[in-house]
């Protein structure tokens, strides 16, 4: 397996519910993704267990991806459960491709939470 160098400034989170079965099953993709890149930090929430974290925003499709560069949130909404279309997109963000920092107050704050608990 080839491994992806980027920055630590990189963090993924996928945002999912355990009674989800897309969920259980990208599971190992996005794991395999994470071992593929391991100067990213990716991590995994459970909107249920982590409600409270995830609060205000409404998650209603799985999954979904938060990704943050150097603590602003660049990247947030559901993605194909695809391996490929992960490491297209954390690819583009890490090497600064992705776009600009979400403008939205509730994502930063989201951000903030999460890596805290992280």
């Amino acid at each position: 397996m080839h491994t992806f160098a980027y920055p630590q400034r990189l963090w993924v989170a996928c945002l999912c519910a355990a009674w989800c079965g897309t969920c259980r099953e990208y599971r190992a993709t996005f794991e395999s993704v994470a071992a593929a890149c391991p100067d990213a930090r990716f991590v995994w929430f459970d909107i249920e267990d982590d409600a409270d974290l995830v609060d205000p925003l409404d998650i209603e499709n799985f999954p979904t991806l938060l990704i943050a560069v150097q603590g602003e949130p660049v990247f947030f909404g559901p993605l194909a459960p695809h391996r490929e279309t992960l490491v297209r997109l954390v690819r583009s963000h890490a090497e600064g491709n992705g776009g600009m920092a979400l403008p939205t107050e509730d994502l930063r704050n989201l951000v903030m939470r999460l890596q805290n608990v992280d």
